[in-house]
């Protein structure tokens, strides 16, 4: 079973802009050391998928900075490995080009890579969805059931917000999709959310992007799933473990904090047996914690110093909380500093932040105070 995986770093990137102003979706900082690409990165290097590549469109630096070789995905090989597959920009395009939006957009603009994939099968999956899955279990029932399209859901009840930023699939008994409802409007109730994850043949694959390009299609869900879910066996892989979906800053703050609080989400992703999560290995100093320190329930990367009180909050590495400050249910990105005196609530800064003596900050669980890249305050 010889199998591609193709990771879409740029699809979802609208969806925080504060994060991904300077940074593709993939690269963006969770859980005090990863990257989103971790998570979808891990589950194909688990399920022993060698050969993975990452299409691009713009602010992708960082991502390349984050991957370098691969090694620490053991994708640092001679044969195979992870590449970096840039948007395809002709002479004179460049004006009036834009990045792609949907998977199927970007498949298009990266055809020439496809057509070079030897494997069998290909498994492509977004990036603005953690979870911890089983990606060899979703190919064995894909190949099992004889399947044209696998797509992974998960069943759980949604708010109106929350149907309206998600995909949904309808299937009968046999798992065999009969109806998509992308983004439905003043919907409310369970149903089965799409984890952006899909399996198929490598020429089906290629003869859905040949046939995109010939007829102008741009979304595989509306194009081709809905379009021929009657003659052709597209079927559901129903996911039960824990998924975490970002659409907004705040899902990313809800999201951030379940790893403190909810230890369900901690060990679902953290803790699976043979799954372990993998990301870019760095070699810093210990934590420094000094007398007048106080830390409650949080997690704190290596390369800290505490100094403050800090709780329910989640520091990266090199965080600086300075004497008398007190930190509480904030996110604190890599090398962020604070003075004296300062006072954070539901607070989260980007890198390289420096928050100078006495202020005070603060936002909500809804709407958290975010502080850009390289500021000072």
């Amino acid at each position: 079973m010889a199998v591609t995986g193709i990771i879409f770093s740029n699809i979802h990137d609208n969806n925080i802009p504060e994060l991904t102003r300077l940074r593709t979706i993939a690269s963006v900082p969770f859980g005090c050391r990863y990257r989103f690409i971790d998570f979808t990165l891990s589950n194909m290097v688990n399920a022993n998928i060698f050969n993975i590549d990452v299409i691009t469109q713009s602010n992708y630096q960082s991502l390349m900075d984050h991957l370098g070789s691969g090694k620490d995905w053991d994708l640092a090989r001679h044969s195979g490995g992870i590449k970096i597959l840039p948007p395809n920009i002709m002479a004179g395009d460049s004006a009036r080009r834009t990045s792609s939006t949907t998977r199927l957009e970007a498949l298009k603009s990266v055809y020439n890579s496809i057509v070079k994939i030897k494997d069998e099968y290909v498994v492509m999956s977004d990036c603005d969805v953690i979870c911890n899955v089983n990606f060899k279990a979703i190919i064995e029932d894909h190949i099992k059931n004889k399947a044209d399209i696998t797509v992974a859901v998960k069943t759980m009840p949604l708010t109106d917000e929350q149907a309206a930023a998600n995909v949904l699939f309808y299937s009968d008994e046999n798992g065999r999709i009969t109806d998509v409802h992308p983004y439905p409007k003043n919907f409310c109730g369970e149903a089965d959310v799409s984890l952006n994850i899909v399996v198929m043949r490598t020429d089906y694959l290629l003869q859905m992007v040949q046939d995109a390009i010939a007829h102008d299609y741009n979304s595989m869900t509306r194009d081709f799933i809905n379009r021929y879910k009657d003659t052709k066996n597209f079927r559901v892989y129903k996911y039960d473990g824990y998924f975490a979906c970002v659409s907004s800053l705040a899902d990313y703050f809800r999201c951030s904090m379940e790893q403190i609080n909810d230890e369900y989400a901690r060990k679902s992703l953290f803790d699976v047996p043979n799954r372990p999560v993998y990301t870019k290995v760095r070699n810093s100093t210990p934590t420094y914690y000094s007398d007048t320190s106080s830390v409650k329930n949080s997690m704190i990367a290596d390369g800290c110093v505490i100094e403050g009180t800090v709780e329910n909050s989640i520091l990266f590495r090199g965080v600086k909380v300075g004497r008398n400050c007190t930190v509480k249910n904030c996110i604190l990105m890599q090398d962020t500093i604070t003075g004296e005196n300062v006072f954070l609530n539901y607070v989260i800064s980007d890198k390289n932040v420096i928050i100078r003596d006495g202020r005070m900050l603060s936002g909500c669980d809804a709407q958290p105070y975010y502080i850009e890249k390289g500021k000072m305050i």
